[in-house]
């Protein structure tokens, strides 16, 4: 499949499901060749299947991004089976519901675990690779919640804050020797990110939220991550947000 990234090798973390999977939809649909790391490793099979049925090339390699012996694994086996890895797209995340006084603090550490821990070990992993490479460019999946905090969102919105400085930190650290580093925030976007969610009025909150009409769709998240990858590079789109059109509020 040829296309803006045809040639490029790309790993996307999450993609069993919603943003990740949209996600690599349209990278492969651009002529990448796309890594998928998730837990759910008859979800990604299936991915892997689609993405070839379509003309594209796709490999699964199933893992736990809050591991950081799997995430630094689904790098090294990218590298190894695909050759290089020029894209890193971290969309692997968790969202949790609920205030600071009944704070579950083991929940807490779930949702950094994975949010901000997950993100980092596969950005050091892919970093090194990246360099001998001399170019390369790196997405991080966050979330509007990391612009300002919200009741009952503490722990989520504290996460995506942290993922948003640690990438605008990299970006800092590694613009000058040609690696893109940069945060797409989506508002409600369909997903099953609401299913992790234990508190059972949230949960049916937060699904109602991002199933409602007119939600942005996977796949248009994708679009925006082809479009920042073609443009020349020295240009980098740092930071994004991708929002339903019907959602007006700050």
């Amino acid at each position: 499949m040829s296309g803006s990234l045809s040639g490029k090798v790309a790993l996307v973390t999450g993609a069993s499901s919603g943003i990740g999977e949209g996600i690599a939809l349209e990278l492969a649909r651009a002529g990448a060749t796309v890594a998928l790391s998730a837990r759910r490793a008859d979800r990604l099979a299936g991915l892997v299947a689609r993405i070839e049925a379509e003309g594209g090339k796709a490999l699964a390699l199933a893992g736990d991004m809050t591991v950081e012996a799997e995430a630094i694994a689904a790098v090294e086996d990218t590298v190894a089976r695909l050759g290089r890895i020029d894209i890193l797209i971290n969309s692997a995340g968790v969202m949790q519901a609920g205030g600071v006084e009944n704070a579950d603090l083991a929940e807490y550490r779930r949702v950094f675990d994975i949010n901000v821990f997950g993100t980092l070990y596969c950005c050091k992993a892919a970093i090194p690779h990246m360099l001998a490479q001399g170019a390369g460019d790196i997405v991080n999946i966050t979330s509007l919640a990391g612009r300002k905090g919200g009741p009952q969102t503490n722990a989520y919105s504290a996460s995506k804050h942290a993922a948003n400085s640690m990438t605008d930190a990299m970006r800092q650290e590694l613009g000058d020797r040609n690696i893109r580093v940069s945060y797409l925030m989506p508002g409600a976007t369909k997903s099953e990110v609401g299913d992790s969610i234990t508190d059972p009025n949230w949960r049916k909150a937060i699904q109602a939220h991002v199933g409602k009409e007119g939600a942005v769709l996977p796949e248009e998240i994708g679009q925006t991550i082809v479009f920042m990858l073609s443009l020349p590079r020295r240009v980098n789109i740092s930071e994004i947000t991708v929002r339903p059109t019907i959602d007006t509020t700050a």
